[in-house]
């Protein structure tokens, strides 16, 4: 399953571009329950053809406060890099793979150490030594480092009652790529 930040004008160019198959899964969400763009884009999606075109009807602010994490693209990642001075990107590589190739300013939190469970392992201890904004549990969360360990974290500090988490699910090097304007 794919994101991608599109609206109704901008759809089909968006769309086809990142699916080039009318069969895949395409979710939507608005910015709430009355916000009614992802309704009326799903069905000018299913009239062009796509199938498996869903809804989550109650907006990504519900999502997120029922511990939902987001998956961030590159244009997302690059935005938030340029804009968001308050924004904490989380690196949960090995600390071998973070002294070969560190990215700027990103908060070590290594996947191997992060355990099941609330105020345990690593995110306790980021939690207890600064690493993680403890005043605004809001402030956007990024996590880096590869797709699975990058959501399992990600999914962890959600957990830890942190509302705005969102991972990116590419290589170090196309994170790096969001870094350059």
């Amino acid at each position: 399953m794919s994101r991608c930040r599109c609206t109704s004008r901008t759809w089909p160019r968006s769309i086809d571009l990142v699916h080039e198959r009318k069969d895949t899964a395409i979710v939507l969400y608005c910015n709430g329950p009355y916000c009614g763009k992802s309704k009326r884009l799903a069905a000018e999606l299913l009239a062009a053809g796509y199938t498996k075109v869903r809804r989550y009807q109650l907006g990504i602010p519900v999502w997120r406060a029922l511990g939902g994490v987001t998956q961030i693209e590159p244009e997302g990642l690059r935005n938030i890099l340029a804009n968001d001075r308050t924004a904490v990107v989380v690196d949960v590589r090995e600390p071998p793979e973070r002294q070969a190739s560190a990215f700027p300013s990103a908060q070590p939190i290594p996947r191997s150490a992060v355990l099941e469970g609330k105020d345990v392992g690593e995110i306790k201890r980021a939690k207890d030594d600064g690493r993680l904004p403890m005043e605004d549990h809001n402030t956007r969360l990024v996590v880096i480092g590869g797709a699975v360990p990058a959501r399992y974290v990600a999914e962890a500090l959600t957990r830890e009652a942190f509302h705005n988490v969102s991972y990116f699910a590419g290589s170090l090097e196309e994170a790096r790529a969001a870094l350059k304007p």
